[in-house]
């Protein structure tokens, strides 16, 4: 009788610490996603700091010299600029966690499948603080993915290429930073 109570309570203080540890994961997460934010505030202020706005123009050229003088400004705003500045350690880990939750869920098979239809590209050398190959497709980022990542202001944007997740500010088309390995091989 005595190894029945023992292993009911066993069972119990179990079942307790797994509910409190999913709790501070849960916790630890939204840490994770504030500080995320945190640093994507503080690129956005630098990138609000340069006076950069797109103005509406219907001539290609013009649109390829704004976003070539928003690229020049930030980019000599954030001189020491280096892949991990915004996907720090901890950051990163928290993307991959959630890239892989996505893929092995129950729509998985149709974001693997949109990622392997997309343009393949050629092996890219792609750096921070350094312009996307205007020459290159842009893939976009499966929707179903996007769900599962923390949002982003209008100016930025997940791109993938490749296994690497790029953090895109669109306007300067410029590459705020990079996540080597988030898309695992299937």
């Amino acid at each position: 009788m005595w190894q029945r109570i023992l292993a009911s309570r066993l069972s119990a203080a179990v079942l307790i610490f797994a509910a409190v540890f999913a709790a501070a994961q849960g916790g630890n997460d939204a840490a994770i996603v504030k500080d995320f934010q945190a640093r994507i505030q503080k690129y956005l202020d630098v990138h609000k700091a340069t006076g950069i706005t797109e103005k509406s123009t219907d001539s290609p050229d013009k649109l390829a010299n704004q976003k070539q003088q928003a690229e020049e400004k930030i980019r000599q705003s954030r001189p020491g600029a280096r892949q991990g500045d915004i996907f720090a350690p901890r950051i990163g880990a928290y993307f991959k966690k959630q890239i892989e939750a996505t893929l092995q869920g129950p729509q998985g098979e149709k974001v693997r499948a949109s990622l392997r239809r997309a343009e393949p590209l050629p092996n890219l050398s792609l750096q921070v603080n350094q312009p996307y190959p205007r020459n290159m497709p842009l893939q976009s980022t499966p929707p179903t993915l996007l769900l599962n990542l923390p949002r982003l202001p209008g100016e930025l944007q997940y791109r993938i290429v490749g296994s690497t997740l790029v953090l895109l500010d669109t306007a300067a088309n410029l590459i705020v930073d990079l996540l080597p390995n988030a898309i695992p091989e299937p």
